[in-house]
């Protein structure tokens, strides 16, 4: 078994039983850490990429080429799963978004997302059988690929939530069971901001395992989190806006004061440099 084999077989085994935290780096040396810290798998995130290349966190800002590159380079310098955060898959149709996921799983990832967002403010979410039906070719792209691509990890995305739905919740749980039926291996609806909206998705779409996310400090623990019976945790961009916001603070600080007292408690270079070894 080569290694993505088993990267692969570890990442599906994940989502059997119990709840794992799958961080969400934005480059190559925060994965790197994220993995010897001694997290099991990893999730890429557009909007922390797309901040480390000086962009919004836009669908239009990264080209599915970038994108692409960015996944090969996560899967290199790591020796754990990655999924992929694949926004819309790169294409409206169906056959699209199939070529895409083909693509995707061609960098090695263990597992990828695809969103029913459109982008577009006057009609934010792909009508229902459209989506299904996106999604569907994303599985059978996958269903087609050679080797152990075959098991990569499905995530389908239900972004009500985020993109201002009127009724979020019931849309959400309505679009995730028809993208169970289509073939997700994973169901998310990322937004969620209490336990009770939390656990009526995971209840309304049982045994599908869930994926959370917790992007901001919600009272919950991950303990909390699993006890509402989620089996993945990610933190999309939280983690790269927490060092964005470090970076932030400091260099106000010596651009309005001259004052350096952020540098205080700084690892050295050389036990940065450890991290890398």
């Amino acid at each position: 078994m080569t290694s993505i084999d088993a990267r692969r077989d570890v990442f599906r085994r994940l989502h059997e039983s119990g709840c794992f935290v799958a961080p969400n780096p934005w480059d190559r040396g925060s994965a790197v850490i994220l993995e010897r810290l001694g997290f099991r798998a990893l999730a890429s995130s557009s909007a922390g990429f797309a901040f480390s290349r000086g962009l919004t966190d836009s669908a239009l800002a990264l080209d599915r080429a970038a994108v692409l590159d960015h996944l090969r380079d996560l899967v290199a310098a790591t020796t754990v799963p990655v999924n992929a955060d694949y926004q819309a898959g790169y294409g409206d149709d169906p056959r699209a978004v199939a070529e895409s996921v083909r693509l995707c799983v061609e960098t090695g990832i263990g597992g990828l997302s695809i969103e029913d967002a459109t982008g577009d403010v006057a009609a934010p979410l792909f009508p229902l059988d459209v989506a299904v039906a996106r999604l569907r070719a994303a599985r059978e792209a996958i269903d087609a690929s050679p080797g152990s691509g075959r098991h990569v990890v499905l995530t389908a995305r239900a972004e009500c939530h985020l993109v201002g739905h009127p009724d979020p919740l019931p849309e959400s749980i309505a679009r995730l069971r028809a993208y169970a039926a289509a073939g997700a291996d994973v169901l998310f609806a990322p937004g969620l901001r209490d336990a009770e909206s939390m656990r009526a998705v995971i209840e309304a779409v049982a045994p599908k395992p869930v994926n959370v996310l917790v992007g901001a400090s919600l009272g919950l623990r991950v303990s909390d989190v699993a006890a509402l019976g989620a089996r993945r945790i990610s933190v999309g961009s939280a983690f790269a806006r927490v060092a964005w916001s470090a970076f932030l603070a400091s260099a106000k600080e010596v651009l309005a004061s001259g004052d350096f007292g952020s540098f205080d408690g700084l690892p050295s270079t050389h036990e940065m440099s450890r991290w890398f070894e």
